[in-house]
């Protein structure tokens, strides 16, 4: 049985927001009530070190975090509400997605229940996202000597602090499959981006992503893949306008998962985004990746 990471400080009250934390917590009981995983199977991670932050994000940022001394702009930006225990999850997604990138190097997948924080930048935070995870656990992997990295971002928001990280590095290949007229209304440039209009179905969605990761795969032929598995492209999604279903997403993981292990890639997992109306279809979308992966 692969390890899932999580912690129970991701859930956090964050009063009325969109932001739905105890989704974490809900994931890891229906993980274990429908019998998919058991108590030991899952890793509790640690809060990242300053070290590994400061591998992506400015000491000045963090500091300023540390000390919850962001000014109203930065949180205006940010979109929450900031607090110690906001901080200290932030440090601990960060954690965990480092740790599910080095079960990956061990096991083949690595699967975070949490992370995918791909708005936040070097000196600031943007929509929801405190830290970037995912790029610091890249710049994690390159200093363990993985070289090229695959970020496929198939989250509901354009992935624009991680394009704007790696837009200088050439080893690390940012994709981003994504409703385009949606925010950040501002957005980074990735290698390469696919920019959905409203109302996309099943079928076209998964056509475009499944040509261009194949084309992305030939060409850059990547060591690594950081899959984020984004909730929110659901029909169902509060913040957004795509037309897929919990079906649809699920045919997705699938054909992520079916490439990677017909390559050989290891690949690290994030669950991202989901804002479902009904807090039970995020949760069950979210089932539906952990699932496709530990298989």
């Amino acid at each position: 049985m692969r390890k899932l990471v999580y912690s129970d400080k991701y859930e956090i009250d964050l009063g009325e927001h969109p932001f739905n934390t105890s989704k974490y917590r809900l994931l890891k009981e229906k993980l274990l009530s429908e019998g998919v995983a058991k108590a030991r199977d899952f890793i509790s991670p640690k809060a990242a070190s300053a070290e590994n932050v400061l591998l992506v994000h400015q000491a000045d940022y963090l500091r300023k975090l540390k000390n919850l001394k962001l000014s109203s702009v930065e949180i205006f930006t940010l979109e929450m509400p900031i607090s110690k225990d906001v901080v200290e999850a932030a440090l601990i997604h960060c954690e965990g997605t480092e740790l599910a990138c080095k079960l990956a190097l061990e096991n083949m997948v690595g699967i975070h229940l949490g992370g995918g924080w791909h708005h936040a930048f070097p000196d600031h935070g943007e929509g929801f996202c405190v830290l970037n995870d995912m790029a610091c656990a890249v710049r994690k992997l390159q200093t363990a000597g993985i070289q090229r990295v695959l970020i496929v971002d198939c989250d509901l928001h354009q992935g624009n602090g991680n394009a704007y990280i790696f837009r200088n590095d050439p080893n690390v290949f940012t994709f981003s499959i994504h409703q385009q007229h949606l925010y950040p209304l501002a957005k980074s440039k990735s290698d390469l981006d696919i920019g959905l209009e409203a109302g996309i179905s099943d079928e076209k969605y998964l056509n475009s992503l499944e040509s261009n990761v194949l084309q992305i795969l030939d060409n850059f032929k990547p060591e690594f893949i950081l899959y984020q598995a984004g909730a929110d492209p659901y029909k169902e999604d509060r913040l957004g306008n795509l037309n897929l279903s919990i079906e649809g997403l699920q045919r997705r993981d699938e054909f992520i998962r079916d490439i990677a292990i017909k390559q050989d890639i290891p690949l690290g997992l994030t669950l991202g985004g989901g804002y479902a109306y009904k807090l039970e279809d995020t949760v069950q979308i979210h089932f539906n990746t952990v699932k496709v992966f530990l298989k």
